[in-house]
């Protein structure tokens, strides 16, 4: 019987009970039921999780019913006749008489089960899955004790599948229980797996009948782990029970803020698996979570302090280190003052590790001079969303995706950055509802959108400037909203109103018949939801930018409930939560104003000692004052700003000429190589704290294992100097630290290390411990919400040097890796992706007779590098793409000085450049350091 006739029949013998009650029978007893819910989630409500036996089914797969073995005898009234069902489809229905485990159930679960092994090998003692096998346990649950059939024609001589580095499958162990493909399908999107061939002759094909390698596969895992026996796995044997603890962290990749399920033993780190109960991924991780774990051990681990002694930076002593570092510092605060003194912290690092850096900074040297890689990413959002919201962070959670009516994606490609995230934003467009993507490449969420505006990089003020004249000509703005909650829309509308729609259209290169299309599918959605990314950011404009993705909320009125909102798809994994901490120089813990005399004097009192007021410098200020003999010393955590930061050899010579470079890291980075001290920090899986994800999620990070030997974790680190110098700082704890943090981040005040619980909290968070999932839903932070004009300008990379440099460079991250690729190159992932490469469009490698792989000389202004060419109409005539995972090739030695106008953060997207075949490949950077 199919599922539809099943449901047919449910909802007729519904129709025929038809007396309003709510109560459904197990085995004659009366057990209240819940409109929606299946037979299958009804029984385990009432009877827990494994009353029933299940095959097919999977916690975040949707009902299938290809097993039969949760076949369950069901009758619309006491001793009526019965039918068989399967339970994990059939929708309950008042009066229900459910008989879970009848002589027929029984008889039927048991001859499944050895059909099944019929074709399946017994060789359970020797099988990773065994006593962790689905098959293994309900074959013990309905009582087979041998099989009774004979084997099947043959497919347990299948050849084994060990082409990818991480992804495994030995498919004579398939059952045809489709899990596998419905996690593909379901949960990561991408159609890899399917079935091929019929009756016995099914089998699991990847893509077109290929390797693992050589499919499509993106190898989240999502497979692997919903199979129910080892048919796919991983390199790894997640399903192995050799592990002895399993221990829940949070990754540390991107700002999604996976949780993940760590198996260890004896301090070894075995797999990662996603939990299924985890409200941000439900048992989906990406490559970088689930596989990309193993620069923990690397050879490549720094384990001990560096000094650079005569030019050499040699081992030292912890003890050697301290000593060292405070002498240096105290010397240049004495001779020059503590305005000579920087410090950049991490967004992989902890909160609880970032508040420690910014306290250190300035309650210890004296200072406001520190920043953290915010600045270079997402310091436009936060600016912008204070200036128009009052608050700095995502209005809303990625789980209201499922009550959004519409997507608009500016300048994100989160199947690639974000990818958890970004599948279900990918699953939301594969269903045909309304997507709008605006970006310079055409991104795989773009290939599915509804409306996809390729506008030329720079140019996003212009577009959102000519997408809301639309909203306003074509008469819908919410005027009730704009009237009751905002200001300034007068001079606003009046602004957009005067746009040269000409010119507009001109700049951006997009049709502005499509730019109404998308405007009016926007505004005409019930609920509309945006994501940006730093293809909003990284420009001239990008806090402008930013604001008019907040004036698209508010004219529309998508702000205050589910499904709308403003969402930005933050970079890192804990950028959200280094800029709550105080990570930067003109706010301090909690965002409060650093000009303002009360915030002085409450920071006075809560650290107990005098606190410097005004903006301290942001990081391109630092490198303009190292260079200018200003700044004598930076402390740098984590981040490798050599081959990350715009303009690599203005970096280095900034960095070649301070006094005192200190560098906490996990690897000998290009940056590490430059200081003076080198001191070994540990891994996000050898230390507690707490991350705070890009929905505004404060989860713990829990220590799997120990710290390496000669390593520590960066609060301790920091908390040792903080003694060293003679400020009382004691013993890095998470829980201690945070406690610290809630009373003076007011957003943090009800938040304790031991109520976040599995699935944290979302600030702000009141004395009482209640979270908040949707701001702004009353009123703005700032009262009204305040829109303001903005009209585009070139940027002044262009204006300078597009006649020599006629190429327009954008940068851009691959799925692989992730930043300056200092872990995912210690890992598998660098047998998937392999180097940098640059797009380039076919129109454009015809013209400078290029082909696939030939190596390209790119050359800015600044510098030139040799890359090959990766020829792909993904991006317009004209433009050009690359990344900057490898240092072999150091892409930022083309990139500018150009920042956006108000939070100074770089402008990575749009970089002059001209190109020629390359004559071989240059190993120099810079041509004009």
């Amino acid at each position: 019987m199919t599922p539809t006739t099943l449901t047919k029949d449910v909802a007729d013998t519904t129709k025929l009970n038809g007396n309003g009650a709510s109560t459904a029978y197990i085995d004659g007893r009366p057990y209240s039921l819940i409109p929606g819910e299946t037979v299958l989630q009804f029984l385990r409500r009432h009877k827990g999780q494994d009353f029933v036996p299940t095959l097919c089914d999977a916690p975040n797969l949707e009902a299938f019913g290809s097993c039969r073995v949760c076949s369950v005898d069901v009758a619309m009234q006491a001793n009526g006749s019965a039918r068989t069902v399967a339970s994990c489809h059939t929708p309950m229905a008042s009066g229900m008489h459910i008989s879970p485990h009848s002589a027929n159930v029984q008889r039927v679960r048991k001859n499944i089960i050895e059909l099944v092994l019929t074709d399946h090998p017994l060789d359970c003692l020797t099988c990773e899955a065994n006593g962790n096998c689905e098959l293994q346990d309900v074959a013990a649950m309905v009582g087979v004790r041998d099989v009774r059939y004979p084997e099947g024609a043959n497919h347990l001589d299948r050849e084994k599948d060990l082409s990818h580095p991480y992804m495994v499958s030995d498919l004579s162990k398939c059952i045809n229980c489709y899990r596998c493909v419905r996690a593909c399908d379901e949960v990561q999107g991408q159609m890899v797996l399917t079935m091929a061939g019929r009756g016995f002759d099914s089998v699991i094909a990847k893509g077109m009948n290929q390797s693992f390698f050589e499919s499509d596969c993106v190898s989240c895992g999502a497979c692997a782990q919903a199979f129910p026996t080892s048919a796919i796995s991983d390199v790894y044997q997640s399903k192995s029970v050799r592990a002895t603890e399993k221990t829940r962290t949070v990754c540390t990749y991107c700002g999604v803020g996976c949780n993940l399920e760590v198996s260890s033993t004896s301090g070894e780190i075995l797999s990662i698996q996603a939990p299924y109960d985890a409200e941000v991924n439900q048992g989906h991780t990406c490559l970088k979570g689930r596989y990309a774990f193993h620069f923990y051990d690397h050879p490549d681990r720094l384990r001990t302090p560096l000094i650079k002694r005569n030019g050499v930076l040699e081992p030292a002593t912890w003890d050697e280190a301290y000593d060292f570092i405070a002498n240096k510092l105290t010397d240049i605060r004495t001779n020059h003052g503590p305005d000579a003194i920087a410090g950049i912290s991490s967004a992989r690092a902890t909160n609880e590790e970032n508040y420690l850096m910014q306290k250190f900074i300035r309650s210890v040297i004296g200072t406001n001079n520190i920043d953290c890689c915010a600045r270079v990413c997402h310091s436009p959002t936060a600016l912008g969303m204070q200036r128009t919201f009052g608050t700095g962070a995502a209005t809303n959670s990625v789980a209201d995706i499922k009550h959004t009516d519409c997507i608009l994606v500016i300048g994100a490609n989160p199947t690639d950055a974000h990818p958890v995230t970004g599948a279900k934003l990918k699953q939301f467009a594969m269903k045909g509802k309304t997507t709008i993507v605006i970006d310079p490449r055409r991104t795989e969420l773009a290939r599915y959108a509804t409306h996809h505006l390729a506008l030329r990089p720079g140019t996003n003020v212009a577009l959102l400037n000519m997408f809301l004249y639309y909203i306003i000509t074509n008469d819908l703005v919410d005027q009730n909203f704009v009237d009751t909650r905002t200001e300034g829309y007068a001079e606003f509308k009046a602004g957009i109103l005067g746009i040269n729609l000409d010119e507009t259209e001109k700049v951006t290169g997009v049709d502005r018949k499509d730019v109404e299309a998308a405007a009016i599918a926007y505004a005409t959605a019930p609920n509309a939801m945006s994501w940006h990314g730093l293809g909003v950011t990284e420009h001239t404009q990008g806090t402008f930018t930013v604001m008019q993705i907040a004036d698209l909320a508010m004219i529309t009125g998508n702000i205050g409930r589910p499904g709308v909102g403003v969402n930005p798809l933050r970079g890192q994994n804990n950028v959200q939560g280094a800029a709550d901490m105080g990570c930067q120089p003109h706010q301090g813990a909690g965002y409060l104003d650093l000009t303002k005399p009360e915030v002085i004097e409450r920071y006075n009192k809560h650290y107990g000692v005098p606190q410097p007021s005004g903006d301290g410098y942001k990081i391109p200020e630092m490198f303009d004052a190292a260079i200018a003999g200003d700044l004598k010393s930076l402390w740098l955590i984590g981040e490798d700003v050599v081959q990350t930061d715009p303009n690599t050899a203005k970096v280095t010579r900034a960095l070649e000429n301070l006094e005192l470079l200190v560098v906490q890291e996990l690897f000998m980075t290009e940056t590490a190589k430059l200081a003076d001290v080198v001191l070994p920090a540990s891994s996000f899986l050898e230390k507690d704290g707490t991350f705070t994800n890009g929905e505004r999620r404060v989860q713990r990070v829990n220590a799997v294992i120990p710290p390496l030997p000669g390593t520590k974790p960066d609060g301790q680190i920091i908390a040792d100097i903080m003694n060293r110098m003679g400020y009382k700082q004691a013993d890095y704890t998470a829980a201690g630290v945070l406690e610290e943090i809630s009373q003076i981040v007011p957003f943090f005040a009800g938040i304790r290390w031991e109520e976040l619980g599995d699935n944290g909290k979302q600030w702000p968070v009141t004395p009482d411990g209640k979270d908040t999932q949707i701001l702004h839903g009353e009123t703005f932070k700032r009262g009204k919400g305040f829109f303001e004009f903005f009209d585009w300008r070139e940027s002044g990379e262009l204006l300078t040097n597009q006649k020599d440099y006629p190429f327009i460079l954008t940068t851009n991250r691959e799925l692989e890796h992730y930043n300056c690729g200092a872990m995912t190159r210690r890992t598998g992932n660098v047998e998937i992706l392999t180097e940098d490469t640059l797009m380039i469009h076919p129109d454009d490698a015809a013209a400078y007779r290029l082909n696939d792989g030939d190596m390209i000389c790119v050359e800015s202004p600044r510098g030139k590098v040799d890359i090959k060419a990766k020829v792909t109409d993904e991006v317009r005539p004209g433009v050009l793409s690359t990344t900057f995972h490898f240092p072999e090739i150091m892409v930022n030695n083309l990139t500018s000085d150009e920042h956006d106008s108000e939070a100074m953060c770089p402008e990575y997207k749009v970089v002059a450049v001209r190109i020629r075949k390359s004559k071989g490949k240059y190993k120099e950077g810079a041509v004009n350091a």
